[in-house]
């Protein structure tokens, strides 16, 4: 059975950093590459961030330079580094793994196996 969860949210004052984590199993983890989405409260749901099996990775423009995404495949886990946070990464972020093992047009949504619950990050002072 496929499970996702996500963990780390929380409250943050701006220019803050937060780690959020991911675990998924029931699937061949270390062989799919693996997103991170988020979706603010009236706003479609943005690919943000993703990590191929190669280890590959590709970031949206919102958030290069001050996200980092990682891959643990001995523990299923993938974290999203989030540093110099402000209001307007306040949202619901979602981990996905995708049944591919590439990043190309991740951030269309298409290709994936499954979503987690999300985890709630909100920026404010």
């Amino acid at each position: 059975q496929l499970q996702v969860a996500e963990s780390g949210g929380g409250l943050v004052q701006p220019g803050g950093s937060l780690r959020l984590s991911c675990i998924a199993s029931g699937f061949d983890f270390a062989a799919n590459a693996i997103a991170w989405f988020r979706q603010a409260p009236g706003k479609e749901r943005e690919g943000i961030a993703c990590i191929a099996m190669s280890r590959f990775t590709k970031y949206a423009d919102s958030v290069k330079g001050r996200f980092t995404i990682s891959r643990d495949n001995a523990k299923n886990t993938v974290t999203l580094e989030m540093k110099n946070l402000q209001p307007k990464d306040t949202a619901v972020y979602y981990c996905a793994p995708r049944d591919v093992n590439y990043c190309q047009d991740y951030y269309l949504g298409t290709s994936f196996r499954s979503w987690g619950q999300g985890t709630q990050v909100f920026v404010s002072s």
